[in-house]
């Protein structure tokens, strides 16, 4: 078992200049990263326009960490000199703080979620991050069928915040979802029709060339985000 923990910062740009700077550091924030202590891996994201979409939304963009512990995750968000700078250029930020609770496949040839030792029994809150590379003579196919696949998602109670991120438009995707409950989860991805039927066509077509599914159990939320209320139990509490 593991101390390792998973955040996910979403920031808003609402300007064109900060949107220009927010694409240009996809290039050059990796230096800085690659040099930040207790930072195991990271993946800097676009998003898409609509929830999950191949057209890119320039003005919403992700960064996706993997930490030792949560100590080393606080450390950056309290003093590093990038994440500075990307306070200062955006309009909002929201952070979920995941400990793994399980995760299948691979990204970017590994899986860089391991196990967390300590979940808390009482948080009904589940977090899942869904991540492919879709095969180029798929793409196609894939992207007509999102939007079945999708019907009924933005209507479920059950589901309190998502947001298609990526890599790269059109081939490199991921979803993010905060759900209030797993059962709820569990119906939508197995028992609805639609997403059901999307399943059994990633089976049957093969269309990934790479794939994965984690599930995480998010024990805090930080910052703001238009729309959405932070749950009371994950909000951050003076002590």
């Amino acid at each position: 078992m593991s101390k390792q923990i998973t955040t996910l910062t979403f920031f808003k740009y609402p300007k064109l200049k900060d949107k220009i700077w927010a694409f240009w550091m996809m290039q050059f924030a990796h230096s800085a990263l690659r040099r930040q202590s207790g930072l195991q891996s990271y993946k800097l994201l676009g998003s898409g326009k609509e929830g999950f979409s191949p057209w890119p939304d320039w003005s919403v963009y992700g960064l996706l960490q993997v930490w030792d512990s949560h100590k080393e995750a606080q450390e950056f968000f309290d003093s590093s000199s990038l994440y500075k700078k990307y306070l200062n250029h955006s309009e909002q930020q929201l952070t979920f703080y995941m400990k793994n609770i399980k995760a299948y496949g691979q990204w970017s040839k590994k899986n860089p979620f391991e196990q967390h030792s300590d979940m808390d029994t009482n948080n009904p809150y589940l977090t899942v991050i869904t991540r492919a590379t879709i095969k180029p003579h798929m793409l196609k196919k894939f992207w007509d069928y999102v939007p079945i696949s999708q019907k009924g998602l933005k209507e479920n109670p059950s589901l309190l915040f998502t947001a298609g991120v990526g890599e790269r438009p059109f081939t490199h995707m991921a979803t993010f979802s905060l759900w209030d409950d797993a059962r709820a989860l569990k119906k939508f991805a197995y028992r609805g029709n639609n997403h059901k039927q999307a399943i059994q066509q990633t089976q049957a077509l093969q269309w990934y060339k790479e794939e994965m599914f984690s599930r995480f159990q998010p024990y805090l939320i930080t910052g703001s985000w238009q729309g959405f209320t932070i749950p009371e139990l994950l909000s951050f509490k003076e002590t």
